[in-house]
């Protein structure tokens, strides 16, 4: 007799496809369960950079580069042309005002500075033989005048006696007419001889300044002259650092050519050559700044911006306040620090490289128990060399990370292990 046997319901096959069915819901469930969460990121605590945000003074800087230049810098130019016979000195030494640097020779120049002396010296000549013909001509007329003083003292004593004789009819009046003509003679001739006298020193005198007059202006060109030949010895105008010189012996060089340059010594301004015109709207004479030099920090301020902008940048110029550092040479590079605006109170966030991932629009903040940092939306504001101004988003007291984000792609929050 035939036994019946009942149908099994789980068979190997209906098992296997019921375990592969359940194995991918938990797939498709797992992947949607990631999906609808945070994206995390395990990370290690001693490869981050944190900070802590403060609540402190804050003021808005940039840093600059900056060129150490002379206050004041002479230039030397050649006030007469000519060849370099002598090189004195050489770049780089110090100098006192007066010491001779270069010498020059201009023949055409030194024979006119001959040719004017031997001008001078026959105008002096000249002036001492009119003096002494004007000296002689008015001894001869000194001369005469006391002549004609004498006769007329002796006509006028005649005169006086035989016109008493006269009109007592002591004696005729032929004789006493005589008298009386020869008398009024020499009074006359005595008149002439005055006006002659005073007329003879109006003109000796004129004469003599004309001739005193060329004298002098001939003087003085030769002074202009000797001037300019002492020129050919090009002296230090200043006390001061020879910083270039461009002499050679036998050179020629032509009135205006530049020989070089003396640079003042013990005062310097700072050059910063590269400011953004970014900043241009920002920047006026007044501005402040300091430079830091082993452990010592100095203040300067700014005494002249220039207006053109060459390339998207402009230039400006600091002076120290107060000392300088010692020291310090031409032509040294400062990194300054530009104050652009005044000190206040802000909340602080420590500077880093996350800036250049989140554009400071959001930051990884620490939780409270140090075990995780997530993402925050924070806004910024001003920066200096060390922080930035925090305006929304974080308080005094909040631990971030400021370390660089580059690897962190999407991730919203981080796992942080110790």
């Amino acid at each position: 007799m035939d036994i019946i046997l009942k149908k099994k319901r789980w068979t190997r096959r209906r098992v296997l496809t019921g375990v592969g069915i359940a194995a991918l819901m938990a797939l498709i469930g797992g992947s949607i369960y990631a999906t609808s969460g945070k994206s995390k990121l395990r990370v290690n605590k001693e490869r981050l950079s944190m900070g802590t945000i403060i609540r402190g003074s804050f003021r808005e800087t940039i840093p600059q580069n900056g060129t150490a230049q002379p206050m004041k810098s002479i230039y030397l130019d050649a006030t007469e042309g000519g060849k370099v016979e002598d090189k004195y000195v050489e770049e780089g030494v110090i100098l006192k005002k007066g010491d001779p640097i270069v010498r020059l020779s201009n023949k055409a120049l030194e024979l006119s500075l001959v040719t004017q002396q031997t001008n001078v010296y026959d105008l002096l000549t000249q002036i001492q033989i009119s003096r002494i013909a004007a000296e002689q001509n008015t001894s001869s007329k000194l001369n005469n005048l006391t002549d004609v003083e004498s006769a007329l003292s002796d006509a006028e004593r005649i005169y006086v006696l035989d016109k008493r004789l006269f009109e007592k009819k002591v004696i005729g009046s032929q004789e006493f007419k005589k008298a009386e003509h020869d008398y009024f003679y020499y009074l006359k001739k005595k008149k002439i001889n005055d006006q002659i006298m005073k007329q003879d020193s109006t003109s000796n005198a004129r004469q003599l300044q004309q001739i005193s007059q060329s004298y002098q202006g001939s003087q003085k060109a030769l002074d202009l002259l000797r001037g300019r030949v002492s020129d050919l010895i090009v002296r230090a105008p200043v006390d001061g650092q020879l910083t270039s010189l461009d002499a050679e012996i036998g050179q020629t060089k032509k009135e205006g050519d530049r020989f070089g340059q003396i640079d003042v010594m013990g005062s310097f301004k700072v050059s910063l050559m590269d400011v953004d015109d970014h900043y241009s709207p920002r920047i006026f004479p007044g501005l402040t700044g300091t430079y830091t030099d082993r452990d010592t920090t100095y203040n300067l301020k700014i005494t002249k911006v220039f207006t053109q902008i060459t390339n998207g940048h402009f230039q400006v110029d600091m002076q120290f306040v107060g000392p300088a550092p010692k020291g310090l040479r031409r032509g040294q590079s400062l990194q300054i620090t530009l104050a652009l605006s005044d000190e206040r109170t802000s909340v602080l966030v420590p500077k880093g490289g996350f800036f250049q991932q989140t554009g400071g629009n959001w930051i990884f903040k620490v939780s409270a128990d140090g075990k995780r940092a997530y993402k925050v939306n924070i806004q910024l504001g001003m920066a200096n060399t060390d922080y930035y101004e925090v305006l929304q988003g974080l308080s005094p007291g909040d631990k971030v990370i400021t370390s660089s984000y580059e690897n962190y792609g999407n991730i919203e929050e981080l796992i942080l292990n110790d």
